[in-house]
Parts: structure tokens; C-alpha cells; sequence
């Protein structure tokens, strides 16, 4: 008899220059997911055109996709996590959870929960807002 395992995934995105941010949990990593997810941030911020930079996950490349109009997926290269802002805001949410005991995934939810809603957009723009990835934000803008 094999470890029965609960999990859930949360979804993110985030705006280095402002830390302005936006998380929506899931039960899967998959497409089907990802185009809520997708839909959601759209509705989110409607009158914004939303880059997205992704990993090559399949989910995030599946043909099935139908990408709002108000996202733009920017796929960065294979194997390289560190070029993506927001898993530097992962590493941050699990240095809190790091010793933690739950024992079960409510408490980790609510943990995360709270992780979320503590953090400022000061702190998540100073954790993904490198110098490199604001300068080329700026310059796209102008």
C-alpha cells in the first residue's frame, strides 16, 4: 500500500518594478489549470497588456491554450529558473515554511495563506525586481 499524498499548487505572477502580485491556488499542474488560472489574471488586470514570463512547462506551451488577449507569454530559455522573478518570491515563501510542522494541508494553507497576505509590494519588488529586469520593463515602456 502506497503514501497517500495531498497537495495543492499555487499559481503566481508578479510585477518586479511595483510587487504588485496575483496567486490563485489549484488542485493540479496542468493545463487545464493554467487556462483558469490565465483567465483569472486576465479579468484581474483588463486594461493591462500582461507579459508573462513562463518556464517551458508543458502545460504552459499546451496547443489548447487560448491566451487572453491582455497576456503575453514570454517563454524563457530551458533550465534557467533564475532568469524568472517570481522564483525568487518562492524561495523567500518557503524560507518561512521551512521549519514548520503541519500536519495537515489545511495548516499549510493557512500557513501560505498568511505567508501571502503579510508580505508587502515593497518586499516582493525588492526580491524580484532586479536591476536587469527593470531597466528592460522601463524600456519597453518607453
Amino acid at each position: 500500500m502506497g503514501w497517500r499524498r495531498e497537495n495543492f499548487y499555487l499559481y503566481g505572477a508578479v510585477e518586479p518594478a511595483t510587487g504588485d502580485s496575483f496567486f490563485y491556488e489549484f488542485s493540479h499542474l496542468d493545463g487545464s489549470c493554467f487556462q483558469l488560472f490565465l483567465n483569472h489574471f486576465s479579468q484581474q488586470f483588463p486594461d493591462n497588456l500582461n507579459l508573462l514570463q513562463l518556464d517551458n512547462g508543458s502545460f504552459h506551451k499546451s496547443l489548447t491554450l487560448d491566451w487572453p488577449d491582455n497576456i503575453l507569454p514570454i517563454f524563457q530559455p530551458a533550465h534557467s529558473p533564475e532568469l524568472n522573478p517570481i522564483e525568487r518570491l518562492w524561495e523567500h515563501f518557503k524560507q518561512f515554511l521551512r521549519w514548520e510542522t503541519c500536519t495537515n494541508l489545511a495548516q499549510l494553507r493557512q500557513k501560505l495563506t498568511e505567508i501571502l497576505n503579510s508580505t508587502p509590494e515593497s518586499v516582493i519588488a525588492s526580491i524580484c525586481g532586479w536591476d536587469y529586469i527593470n531597466t528592460a520593463l522601463l524600456s519597453a515602456s518607453s
